[in-house]
């Protein structure tokens, strides 16, 4: 991943201190710099890399970080970096496959300021928003929320709203979403590509922060929600016209052990239509937990055929973290 210390936006694209109704520069300083190492052999290695760099938010006053999860997943070893140039060590805590969020705990003292948890349901469209990275002043920039909708991830990922912002950057992984009164309201995940009137336009797309609220407690305590996993499959897809078209299969997922291949398309999940990925996901997850066979109707070559994807825990292929 790109040195994210080399860039910094126009000072016409930051938010100037003195016009804002909160304290920037304590928010500036709540942010830190997550710099992960991940074996060359973990399952994610090979699409998300080794070296991994993004921004987390401390969230409570013992040292808990915020992040987005793909920064941290099978992480080996974390090193959190604050403005002030402290750098302390961090050790995983959980990745929530269903938020997307990640959570990382500061092994030693973290000497900077908690940033207060907001709603992003507050936010509308057109709303005055500040993107916080790691690095200060020179990271952060006046944006504007552009859209609140679902959001369908090729990784078997769904948010039912997320938030959506310009102008775009493609360095806002972990980034903090603010709205007006300095209060944290989503985390930055993807450089994402905005259809408009015009064609299409890129943005930002942030996983709000309200969908922490209801299992914090759980992740800290057992790294994990409670309940059973979804069924994952193991399938990349892409949607077009709402046409779901198989992009990719996870190596050693249950989809290539299905016999799913590049240019399949799915037609049906459990015998039912499906009008976009958004509904591919839901109908699987709607037929059990993990461990459930997934019946899938899929177009090859201009024929149908039926497919039987014994589905199983993603979390069961990768890396756990442990303390040494």
């Amino acid at each position: 991943m790109a040195d994210t210390g080399q860039w910094a936006f126009p000072p016409n694209l930051q938010p100037v201190p003195d016009e804002l109704p909160f304290d920037l520069r304590r928010a500036l300083d709540a942010v830190v710099m997550v710099h992960t190492d991940v074996p060359e052999d973990a399952f994610t290695a090979q699409v998300l890399g080794t070296e991994r760099l993004g921004s987390g938010s401390l969230i409570r006053p013992d040292g808990l970080v915020l992040t987005i999860g793909y920064v941290i997943t099978e992480a080996e070893s974390i090193w959190l970096t604050a403005n002030n140039g402290q750098v302390v060590p961090g050790h995983v805590v959980a990745y929530d496959f269903e938020s997307g969020f990640g959570l990382v705990q500061a092994l030693e003292r973290l000497d900077i300021p908690v940033l207060p948890r907001g709603s992003a349901k507050r936010l509308r469209e057109h709303s005055d928003v500040v993107v916080v990275g790691h690095g200060g002043i020179a990271h952060a920039l006046s944006a504007t929320v552009v859209a609140k909708r679902e959001f369908a991830g090729y990784w078997e990922y769904l948010l039912d709203e997320a938030v959506y912002t310009t102008p775009p950057h493609p360095e806002w992984a972990g980034a903090a979403l603010l709205d007006v009164s300095g209060r944290l309201c989503g985390i930055g995940s993807l450089l994402v590509q905005e259809k408009t009137e015009d064609g299409t336009a890129q943005g930002n797309m942030f996983v709000p922060i309200d969908l922490l609220e209801g299992i914090l407690d759980e992740l800290t305590s057992h790294g994990r929600r409670s309940g059973p996993a979804r069924p994952w499959l193991g399938v990349y897809a892409t949607e077009s016209d709402g046409r779901v078209v198989v992009s990719g299969v996870a190596p050693r997922g249950p989809a290539q052990r299905a016999g799913l291949r590049v240019g399949d398309m799915i037609v049906q999940v459990g015998g039912e239509n499906i009008d976009g990925l958004g509904a591919v996901y839901r109908k699987a997850w709607a037929l059990g937990p993990a461990g459930v066979t997934v019946p899938l109707t899929i177009a090859r070559e201009g024929v149908n055929a039926e497919v039987r994807v014994a589905s199983i825990d993603r979390g069961d292929l990768l890396r756990k973290p442990s303390l040494q």
